[in-house]
């Protein structure tokens, strides 16, 4: 029973650590890599708090050392994924009653448990299955995670402080009530944070979850498991499995309590997700909420006036930063004629100093991309611009998956704007870009709004403010996160919500509270303290 108004921990942005050499942080993160690398991890699902195992295992390997084991882990039967929305929905009566600071607790503790204990523990595992360098490791699985619980805390407060007028003799209140049925997760590999949220957020307002991470976070998805079962999280509440996505999805959207998807992943899969739902919709006991960030083909669009070295370092660290394969990574970039031949000498400078090789070396900018399938589409794409004579690879285009799946940082010049590479979502680490007359400027932002599809991230950079006046004008339905003078990514919990429109997703804003309100339904309570008794009107008199 709630005693008193709560005022949660005033959230804060958890601070980076810096890695440098002889730091401890960066010392006890490298011995928690090499002691987890030369281990055996083994994964099992979790229905109810229970861990199951099934004997039906696929291993898990560093994407930089492909031949090595360092796990393996527990796929479902649809019996299995029958019993984790069974167990879900029973376990929903209790938690869905249990006051909001009670689910905030939880999450303030998680939050500050990976901050200390798990920090080494959660980044080592994604620097091994999921191939990013320690930076990368840091500001993902460690400070956005962290950030993600504290701030979705507040943004819950502020939810709920969310009141209507009430007039004299009346009092109007609304109760922000969790869906009634369950919510389906489905999780990418590329963010640990994205994988640790999606089901978090539903559950922090009263939902119970399924979720379903991608097998190539296998890893880190256990760590986030024993973290919200040391932060106290009930048995459950999070129930997740893994396994073949159609069986799964399939067996969870048959279920009339499906009431929620939250999905990162591609927009392909997506539209399907939704079709499907479409489909079994007179199956549901209500409409489901369905709310995903998808696929991108992120731009970097510059002007005259724009430095050219400060245009080439938004391209390397905007499209090379974890190989390309950031849903806001830059793929695509339009540079005026008069700056181009500036820029290309700083790219060319920059590209040469990038080391690539396991993320076991901090010195390694560049890992390796996330499975072969990734690597044979990548590779087969720079083939096509060696072919072509309307491109031409000036940087890059060598790969080798001997080892590991590593492709160079790959800078494309394509002839025309339409070319496949400035079109097509590639999600690796291969840049292609456009050169326009300067005179052509704004026929340029035209062609960024309407090459693609997609609408998630997109950067420009100019010296000029009328330019970007209007260059912000021009490209306002292009991209729902939009950079002025940087690069298109990086965006943090609480200064930057992230998601995008068109094929890029439902725009519902991860780390804000429009998410969150998303996994609830609003109850309105009307009490009248007077109650009337004549049913006349005054001009029925």
């Amino acid at each position: 029973m709630t005693r008193g108004f709560f005022n949660v921990p005033k959230a804060v942005n958890e601070p980076v650590k810096g890695y440098a050499p002889g730091s401890p942080e960066r010392e006890e993160l490298l011995a928690t890599y090499k002691q987890m690398f030369s281990s055996n991890v083994d994964v099992p699902m979790y229905i109810n708090g229970e861990k199951v195992r099934t004997g039906n295992t696929k291993n898990i390997t560093p994407p930089h050392d492909h031949q090595h084991i360092v796990g393996q882990y527990h796929t479902a039967d649809k019996s299995h994924v029958d019993t984790a929305i069974s167990t879900a929905l029973a376990a929903r009566q209790a938690w869905s009653s249990v006051s909001w600071m009670e689910r905030a607790s939880i999450f303030l503790k998680a939050a500050e448990l990976l901050a200390g204990p798990y920090r080494a523990k959660m980044n080592a595992a994604t620097m091994i299955a999921q191939s990013k360098n320690v930076h990368q490791a840091e500001i993902d699985a460690a400070c956005e995670m962290i950030d993600f619980f504290r701030f979705n805390v507040e943004y819950m407060t502020d939810i709920f402080k969310d009141q209507p007028a009430s007039a004299p003799g009346i009092w109007n209140r609304v109760e922000y009530r969790p869906l009634e049925g369950f919510v389906y997760a489905i999780t990418p590999f590329n963010f640990t944070s994205i994988a640790a949220n999606l089901p978090a957020a539903a559950a922090l307002m009263g939902n119970v979850v399924v979720w379903k991470p991608s097998d190539h976070q296998a890893y880190s998805a256990q760590v986030i498991v024993d973290l919200f079962k040391e932060a106290g999280l009930p048995d459950g509440v999070i129930n997740v499995v893994y396994g073949d996505p159609v069986m799964i999805t399939d067996t969870v959207l048959a279920s009339p309590d499906f009431s929620g998807l939250h999905f990162t992943g591609s927009t392909f899969v997506f539209k399907e997700l939704w079709k499907q739902i479409g489909t079994n919709i007179h199956t549901y006991k209500t409409y489901p909420r369905i709310v995903g960030e998808t696929g991108g083909k992120d731009f970097i669009w510059a002007h005259n006036s724009a430095n050219p070295l400060q245009v080439a370092t938004a391209i390397t660290r905007g499209a090379f930063e974890f190989q390309g394969q950031k849903c806001s990574a830059a793929s695509r970039a339009y540079i005026p004629s008069s700056i181009w031949n500036k820029v290309k000498e700083h790219l060319v400078a920059q590209t040469s100093e990038l080391k690539m090789g396991s993320p076991e070396d901090p010195s390694n900018f560049i890992n390796a991309v996330i499975h072969e399938g990734s690597f044979d589409k990548i590779a087969k794409y720079i083939d096509l611009a060696k072919a072509d004579e309307n491109a031409e690879v000036i940087i890059g285009g060598n790969y080798d998956k001997s080892v590991g799946y590593f492709i160079e940082p790959t800078v494309i010049l394509a002839k025309s704007p339409t070319f496949e590479t400035m079109t097509t979502e590639l999600f690796g680490p291969v840049m292609t870009v456009y050169i326009y007359e300067d005179a052509e400027w704004e026929a340029s932002l035209k062609l960024v709004d309407e090459s693609t599809e997609y609408a998630l991230t997109g950067a420009i950079l100019s010296t000029d403010r009328y330019i970007i006046e209007k260059a912000s004008k021009a490209l306002e339905n292009a991209a729902g996160n939009f950079y002025i003078n940087d690069k298109p990514t990086g965006a943090v919990v609480g200064q930057q919500p992230f998601g995008g429109a068109r094929a890029s997703g439902t725009n519902d804003k991860a780390g804000s509270a429009q998410n969150l309100l998303r996994w609830t339904s609003v109850r309105l309570i009307k009490e009248t303290f007077v109650t009337p008794t004549d049913y006349k009107y005054p001009f029925l008199g």
